[in-house]
């Protein structure tokens, strides 16, 4: 199911996600993309995306992808993610257009249809994404632990 019109919703609502520039470009079958412009304000001091500008991108990505795997937009009416960990591994310096992609699992899979299906109130899992520059070089791979609940009274997907 493609809900990237669900993500560019919610995750463009984020206050973060706003001062950042974040597009997102795809949440599609449990996958989701994102990518920004690094703008100068948010570099470190060697004029690469400072470590604030990718998590958020790592975590953009994973919430995209966790929407990309609800059956329908109603399906995430009540649904709650919420990160609990996260982790970050640089690989270059992150300059220009960057994208950050995250492909669920099949375990997160499994325990988001039960969330979406109501047959399970919560799901905890692990996403990882990986953030490329332009030229295809990963620059940066990361995690998040996440916590994903129905809240109750929540419409069933």
């Amino acid at each position: 199911m493609d809900l990237t019109g669900l993500a560019r919703t919610l995750l463009g609502s984020i206050p973060a996600h706003q001062a950042a520039g974040l597009e997102v470009l795809r949440a599609a079958d449990g996958v989701g993309v994102v990518a920004l412009d690094v703008r100068p304000e948010l570099t470190n001091v060697i004029g690469s995306l400072h470590s604030s500008g990718l998590i958020t991108l790592i975590d953009a990505a994973g919430l995209a992808a966790i929407i990309a795997a609800g059956p329908t937009e109603a399906a995430f009416e009540g649904i709650v993610p919420l990160g609990g960990s996260a982790r970050l591994r640089f690989r270059a310096p992150a300059r220009g257009r960057l994208t950050a992609t995250c492909v669920l699992d099949d375990t997160a899979r499994a325990q988001l249809t039960g969330v979406f299906a109501g047959t399970t109130d919560r799901a905890r899992f692990t996403t990882t994404a990986s953030v490329s520059a332009a030229s295809g070089t990963v620059v940066c791979e990361g995690g998040f632990d996440w916590s994903v609940r129905r809240t109750v009274g929540a419409p069933t997907g």
